[in-house]
């Protein structure tokens, strides 16, 4: 019982903040960044599984937002930070293809290269290298790309040692 009344409360407030948004936009406005903020510093703090889950929820409360995009691609920068590669593959994919105005596709498919890279699908990652370079070439995810383009460059043209049967006596 005592846990009921501890969070009856506090249902009681999220319910009546959420009625008043649903009452006045400017408020939802207000309630979405105050969210959003939130769950960001939870991302600055380096707690990405409590940003996650942060990001999923303000999603949920705020899908239409003005925010949603780059809420996306939080989702999917936690996803990346957390090992979680083919689920941020996936997540950054749904902001450029969803998302085809928002200010985070550059980040998104800078992303996307860098996630395959780490897949080591490497012809995968100089395409999409490759798109950041031509799509946004005055960018700072331009700027990364192709210095990931020639990282990769240099590393095809390693040559690699080749075996022979003479080799020098012990």
């Amino acid at each position: 019982m005592k846990t009921l009344m501890i969070v009856l409360p506090g249902m009681i407030a999220v319910l009546f903040s959420l009625n008043l948004a649903v009452a006045a936009p400017s408020n939802m406005q207000d309630s979405s960044r105050h969210l959003y903020d939130r769950v960001m510093e939870e991302f600055k703090h380096r707690d990405y599984e409590a940003a996650l889950a942060g990001f999923r929820f303000f999603l949920e409360l705020h899908g239409q937002s003005s925010l949603a995009a780059n809420a996306q691609y939080w989702v999917g920068e936690c996803q990346y930070r957390l090992g979680r590669n083919k689920e941020a593959l996936k997540t950054f994919y749904h902001v450029v293809s969803y998302y085809p105005l928002s200010p985070k596709l550059a980040a998104s498919t800078l992303k996307i290269g860098q996630t395959y890279t780490r897949l080591k699908d490497h012809e995968k990652a100089r395409m999409m290298y490759e798109r950041v370079v031509d799509q946004y070439p005055e960018s700072a995810e331009a700027e990364l790309a192709r210095k990931a383009l020639d990282t990769a460059s240099m590393r095809d043209e390693e040559p690699t040692p080749q075996l022979t049967g003479n080799s020098p006596p012990d």
